[in-house]
C-alpha cells in the first residue's frame, strides 16, 4: 500500500507541475493579449480625434471659402 502511495506521489507532482506550467502560460497570453487589445483602442481613440480634428477645419475652411463667395457676390 505504501509503494502504491509513493508511486502515485511520484507522477502527481510532475503533473501538477505541468498544469500550473500550463495555467500560468494561458495568464500571460491573456494578459498580452489584453494589453495588445488596449494598444489598439488607444490608437482607435488618437484616430478618432485626429479624424474630428481633421473634419472641423475642413468645415472652418470651407465656412471662409463660403463667406468669401458671399462677400465677392456682394461686391459686384
Amino acid at each position: 500500500m505504501t509503494g502504491l502511495i509513493a508511486v502515485v506521489m511520484i507522477f502527481s507532482i510532475p503533473i501538477v507541475a505541468i498544469l500550473t506550467d500550463f495555467a500560468l502560460k494561458q495568464k500571460k497570453m491573456k494578459q498580452k493579449a489584453l494589453e495588445t487589445e488596449l494598444e489598439l483602442e488607444k490608437l482607435k481613440h488618437d484616430n478618432y480625434v485626429i479624424e474630428t480634428q481633421k473634419m472641423r477645419l475642413e468645415l472652418e475652411q470651407m465656412k471662409l471659402e463660403d463667406a468669401k463667395k458671399q462677400h465677392k457676390r456682394l461686391i459686384e
